[in-house]
Order: C-alpha cells, then sequence, then structure tokens
C-alpha cells in the first residue's frame, strides 16, 4: 500500500526539524570541544569511561568547577549528541525511502562512537595524536549531521527544481574542491592547536581557501545570479571566509607574535575557540552547498545535430 503523501511529508518535515536539533547540538559540543583545547582542560579529569571514579552522569555537580567543568561539561554534551544522533539514524531508517540517506544516519551512529572512544582514549593513553584525530573527525561529523538535515529538507529532495547549466560539471567541481580545501585547513588547524607546529603551511592553506572561496562566489554570482538557492549559501559561505580571516588574524598574533603579550587569557581562549567554530561553520555551508549543486544544477543538453528547433518567427508566419 503507498504511503499517503501528506503522512510522508510530516514524517520528513519532522526528521528534517530533529537532524537541524542534532546539527544545533552537535555545534555547541564543538564550541565545548574548542574551549577545551584552548583552555588546556582535555586532561582536567584524567580518568574514563568514570570521572573521578564517579558514573560519568552522576558526578556531583558541586564538584564542577575551572577545567573539571569545561572538560566534563564537554563529555555530558558528546553524550546528549551520541543519543540525538542514534534517534536520529533509528527514524531515518524508518521512515526514508532512500537507502543512501538511511546509511548515512547509520555512518553517523558509527563516527559519534568512534569519536567517543577517541576521546577517552587520548585521556587514558595521553596520546597528542589522538587529540587530532579526534579534533578532525569532529569537524567531519559536524559536516556529516548537517549534509543529512539539508538531504531531509524540501531542497535536499528528489523533486526539487532543477537548473540548467552549460558549466554544471565546472560548478560542481569547484564546489567539491572548495569543500575538500577547507576540510583540509580544519585538520591542519588541528594540528596546530595540539603540537604548536605548522604555522606555515596552515597559512598556505588558508590562501588556498580564500582564493577557493572567491572563485566559487563569482562563478555563482556571474551564471546563477538570480537562483537564490546558490547565491544565499555562497554569501554566507562569503562571509564566513571574511569573520574566519579577522579572527585567524588576531588568534596568529595573540599565539605567534609578542603582539599578543598584551591579550588577556580570556581573550585569547574567546579568539581561538571562535576560529575553530566558524572553521566548522564554513566546512558545513561549503558541504551543503555543494550537495545543493549536485542536486540542482544539471547540464543543460545540446541539440541533436541536424534536428530543426523551430523559431517563434515561422511558428508565426505559418499560423
Amino acid at each position: 500500500m503507498a504511503q499517503d503523501p501528506r503522512v510522508a511529508f510530516a514524517h520528513n518535515r519532522w526528521v528534517h526539524r530533529f537532524a537541524m536539533l542534532t546539527a544545533g547540538a552537535t555545534f555547541v559540543l564543538l564550541i565545548a570541544g574548542g574551549l577545551v583545547t584552548s583552555t588546556g582542560s582535555g586532561l582536567a579529569v584524567p580518568d574514563w569511561p568514570t570521572t573521578f571514579g564517579y558514573n560519568m552522569f552522576l558526578y556531583p555537580w558541586s564538584k564542577m568547577a575551572g577545567g573539571i567543568l569545561v572538560e566534563h561539561g564537554h563529555r555530558l554534551i558528546g553524550a546528549g549528541v551520541g543519543l540525538l544522533t542514534l534517534i536520529l539514524a533509528l527514524w531515518l531508517w524508518v521512515v526514508e525511502r532512500r537507502a543512501s540517506l538511511r546509511w548515512l544516519g547509520v555512518a553517523a551512529v558509527v563516527l559519534v562512537i568512534v569519536q567517543g572512544i577517541l576521546g577517552g582514549l587520548r585521556v587514558v593513553w595521553l596520546d597528542q595524536s589522538l587529540a587530532i584525530v579526534h579534533a578532525a573527525l569532529a569537524q567531519a561529523f559536524f559536516a556529516l549531521v548537517a549534509g543529512v538535515a539539508f538531504l531531509t529538507s524540501g531542497d535536499g529532495g528528489e523533486t526539487s527544481r532543477k537548473i540548467e547549466g552549460s558549466d554544471a560539471g565546472r560548478v560542481r567541481t569547484l564546489a567539491l574542491l572548495t569543500t575538500g580545501v577547507i576540510y583540509l585547513q580544519m585538520i591542519l588547524g588541528a594540528v596546530l592547536r595540539h603540537t604548536g607546529t605548522g604555522i606555515g603551511v596552515h597559512l598556505a592553506c588558508g590562501a588556498v581557501v580564500t582564493i577557493q572561496v572567491c572563485w566559487l562566489a563569482a562563478v555563482i554570482f556571474n551564471r546563477y545570479a538570480q537562483e537564490p538557492r546558490l547565491v544565499q549559501p555562497v554569501t554566507l559561505l562569503s562571509a564566513l571566509l571574511f569573520l574566519q580571516l579577522v579572527v585567524g588574524a588576531g588568534a596568529f598574533l595573540g599565539k605567534f607574535t609578542a603582539r599578543g603579550v598584551g591579550l588577556s587569557f580570556h581573550h585569547l581562549v574567546a579568539l581561538t575557540t571562535t576560529h575553530v567554530v566558524v572553521g566548522a561553520l564554513m566546512l558545513a555551508v561549503s558541504l551543503v552547498l555543494t550537495l545543493r549543486v549536485y542536486r540542482v544544477v544539471t547540464a543543460r543538453v545540446p541539440p541533436i545535430a541536424g534536428q530543426r528547433i523551430p523559431s517563434h518567427s515561422a511558428a508565426g508566419s505559418e499560423a
């Protein structure tokens, strides 16, 4: 028996809202994770999966202060995001017709579990490389959940209105490359934050990201200026890039030059954490834009050789 379209629409609408909630909670988790690294609170709680011997969820709130509050709060938010991700995946598996989207939900669950284990092992093993992988996967997970939220929206459906373009392949490739270099920049940023090395490579990749975003924006504004579904996200991406450059310059001056001596600890924490968070937003927006380009921009089919295309004037004369 075919599903009532009105019921299907209601299911999709609520799944989309829940996916947005999960993405929002993940964004809060990224902020918490950024604060853990920026404040040096990663080892404030020395055991895992317990917290000073307590069950993680039963640790007394009265003892949560300073670095313990930052690190233990990060763990609690992570557990909440894990629960939301599991519910989202189960919901997608029950109501979503697209197998690819159902499996994306499964992938999100696997990734959030791996993230939790990596975060715990980083504390137990005192391994800095695990912290880098943990940070890089956190960005990927946020982008994945943001992608699921888009794909469950009206624009992410299979019936989205298409846009024909002779340069569809070029725009798709450019959007994909932009997302790729932004993620590479996030990885390099994680290496820099956790080891203090690689500033030159990070700055060089930042220049590449700037070129890619500006190039993509120029192509979209030039070819698809009347299409808000593309103009709006690329405008947001460009604005985030500008903000990221400003915040990144402040973070660089604060951490790697003598000019940073005048900055307070709290100012430096705010700058470095904001830099991480804005980078995550750039990655998510770029991924959503890429998915939208692949979803709605299609190649214009050229006319078959020898086929006569009637003109309006000819049609009028025959009438």
